[in-house]
């Protein structure tokens, strides 16, 4: 966590900021030894990343209460799932576990890149379910990561996501735990099949069609890409007092609150352009197991901060927040 929080500077220095606090703290005694890189690559090795990992599951709960602006739609937290991208070291290992993006003519030019899928609260854009996987192989896209997330989906949510995620059998998973839906779609010559069956009064198979919700709606002033384009969306919540379809139009563009988060991870605390520090394929998903548990521990203060004086956590400037933590790391706010 301490190298995400001062991602350019190298092992030795990110350990005496560690360390001089716990000193403060009479939890380190400098007289014990000194640390080198060596030291730390090789005790970083002996972890792993799975305890890292763990350590997420464990403490990656929503933070924003019934007091956070936004936080909520009635009775569901709202809630948003998306993926992101990270550049590795082109080592060998890092290549065959990860694999580079795009053709085979672009591989020359490209790192490699490891891929995570991450499901986050949109009110204070901290992620609590994560998957990490390779960027090009076979189930390795977007939508065969978020089926690992899938099985931990709380009923009290309310998952927004976007087209890429949908198929049908994903739509059926997720929305057999419980948990509200509202995903884009893409409209399909298979629905139209099925609605014309179904106004025709035949009997329609349960393992190909399920009662939802559509809703369909255009932006029109929307500049650039998709001006006048249709939106569908369709969603679990099926009974119209308890969410009015301007109201979930509305909440489906929360959505973009996840895109503010994975900005915030990659460009505010790792930096815009720069490549992860690991050479080998485990040491790559500890750090990016630790950039997510550090933000989300930024965005959950932040959060807490936000809820008690009364305002949005959009209104709490991530850039700035990170600034002042560095100042005073750890910290008491932010502990190792």
């Amino acid at each position: 966590m301490a190298l995400a929080l001062f991602a350019g500077e190298d092992y030795e220095e990110v350990w005496v900021r560690l360390s001089e606090t716990l000193a403060d703290w009479g939890c380190w005694d400098p007289s014990q030894g000194t640390v080198t890189t060596g030291g730390l690559t090789q005790a970083r090795q002996r972890l792993g990343h799975e305890p890292v990992k763990e350590v997420f599951a464990q403490v990656a709960v929503p933070p924003a209460t019934e007091d956070t602006p936004g936080a909520f739609l009635g009775p569901w937290r709202k809630m948003s799932m998306d993926g992101l991208e990270w550049d590795v070291p082109a080592t060998g290992p890092n290549i065959a576990a990860f694999g580079f993006p795009g053709t085979a003519e672009d591989a020359a030019a490209a790192f490699p890149k490891a891929r995570a899928v991450t499901i986050g609260e949109c009110a204070s854009h901290a992620p609590v379910l994560a998957a990490i996987g390779p960027c090009t192989s076979k189930g390795s896209g977007e939508q065969s990561l978020a089926r690992e997330l899938y099985p931990r989906l709380k009923p009290d949510w309310l998952l927004i996501a976007d087209r890429n995620f949908y198929n049908w059998q994903d739509w059926c998973t997720a929305a057999d735990t419980g948990t509200a839906l509202l995903w884009r779609v893409n409209r399909g010559k298979a629905r139209d099949k099925i609605l014309q069956a179904a106004r025709g009064g035949e009997d329609l198979d349960p393992e190909k069609a399920r009662y939802a919700r559509v809703i369909e709606y255009e932006v029109p002033d929307r500049e650039g890409d998709g001006k006048d384009e249709l939106i569908a969306l369709i969603t679990t919540i099926t009974e119209f007092p308890d969410a009015p379809a301007a109201v979930l139009a509305q909440a489906y563009h929360d959505r973009w609150e996840h895109e503010t988060g994975n900005r915030q991870l990659k460009t505010y605390l790792r930096g815009p352009g720069k490549i992860l520090r690991p050479e080998s394929p485990d040491m790559v998903r500890q750090e990016i197991w630790g950039y997510l548990l550090t933000h989300y521990a930024i965005s959950a203060l932040i959060c807490t901060a936000a809820t008690a004086a009364g305002i949005d956590p959009d209104r709490v400037k991530f850039k700035r927040t990170v600034r002042i933590i560095r100042r005073r790391a750890p910290g008491p706010a932010f502990p190792p």
